[in-house]
């Protein structure tokens, strides 16, 4: 059996028996298959942490993580730079100055997984400097020919980069697809500078919609590897040498049509009827941001 990747525990016990396979869209960043994972849960009994078992093979994800493709999320520019939006300003309270550069140098932040690069754009346009890292190759070309971005197509955790160089790594809704999310908290800490921050925002595996959807929960996908809780996150980011400063909850804005779109995942029928109300009640493109309590956005400071 294996050690649980949040606190480092052995004994998992079984939880959910939901293996599946990635389907006919494979492993894309959004599914309407929800209650599918590719392997069965184990939860840690000391952290609360799920996590499938066994993980997929690095080499499966790397073929699957680089063909993905999806025109949802670009769909939807406007709710994700409103998103993101209110990620840079969490960020922004939290950031302390660099004693070791002089006044007027632009902050910097990387984002691994940008996906498309609207955080990106976002960041660039309140005057940081920025680069990407993605390993799909239809998202990072969209960063780079739409958004005039600078992201480099690869893997997350062994892109070539400029070690204690930023001021903040960012993570959105990625750790949770990680087979080993540690090694992934110590490349961040060795890229930021002292006193660097990290953003994450992840599904809350600990709330009270998970836990009453069990594994009808829309995060149990294909996709996702890890199922944290905010006790589990914050047990990793300790044992990794971090200081957690902030956890909160990050609703995402999306459409309403997006929203209901979803819904797909239980109901087909339903979600198309909730849709044409919609569209004839004229808030399909509204923009919606409901919180249901089950997303979370992580801020720690880097170990020393």
């Amino acid at each position: 059996m294996s050690r649980c990747a949040a606190c480092g525990a052995s004994g998992l016990v079984p939880h959910l028996k939901v293996a599946g396979d990635a389907g006919p869209d494979g492993l894309i960043p959004t599914t309407d298959r929800f209650g599918t994972t590719l392997a069965d849960l184990v939860r840690c009994p000391g952290c609360g942490h799920r996590q499938t078992d066994p993980m997929p093979a690095d080499d499966e994800l790397g073929r699957a993580y680089a063909g993905a493709a999806s025109q949802d999320y670009v769909e939807e520019e406007s709710g994700q730079r409103e998103t993101a939006r209110r990620a840079l300003g969490r960020i922004e309270q939290h950031l302390a100055p660099d004693p070791d550069n002089g006044a007027g140098r632009a902050r910097r932040l990387l984002d691994l997984g940008c996906w498309v690069g609207f955080l990106l754009a976002e960041a660039r346009e309140r005057g940081w400097e920025t680069l990407g890292v993605e390993p799909s190759q239809f998202a990072s070309a969209y960063a780079r020919d739409e958004l005039g971005l600078e992201v480099l197509t690869g893997e997350l955790l062994s892109a070539e980069l400029q070690l204690g160089h930023y001021d903040a790594v960012v993570m959105g809704d990625v750790i949770e697809h990680l087979p080993r999310p540690d090694q992934a908290l110590d490349r961040m800490a060795a890229l930021l500078r002292p006193g660097g921050l990290a953003w994450m925002a992840l599904p809350d595996a600990g709330s009270l919609v998970a836990r009453g959807l069990g594994r009808r929960w829309w995060s149990v996908i294909p996709t996702h590897v890890q199922f944290f809780t905010r006790d589990s996150i914050r047990a990793l980011l300790e044992r990794r040498g971090w200081t957690v400063l902030e956890i909160a909850t990050a609703p995402k804005a999306f459409s309403v049509r997006y929203y209901l779109e979803r819904i797909g995942g239980y109901s087909p029928h339903g979600a198309r009827l909730l849709v044409r109300g919609a569209r004839a009640a004229g808030v399909a493109d509204r923009m919606w941001a409901p919180d249901f309590r089950d997303r979370m956005a992580v801020i720690a400071r880097a170990p020393s």
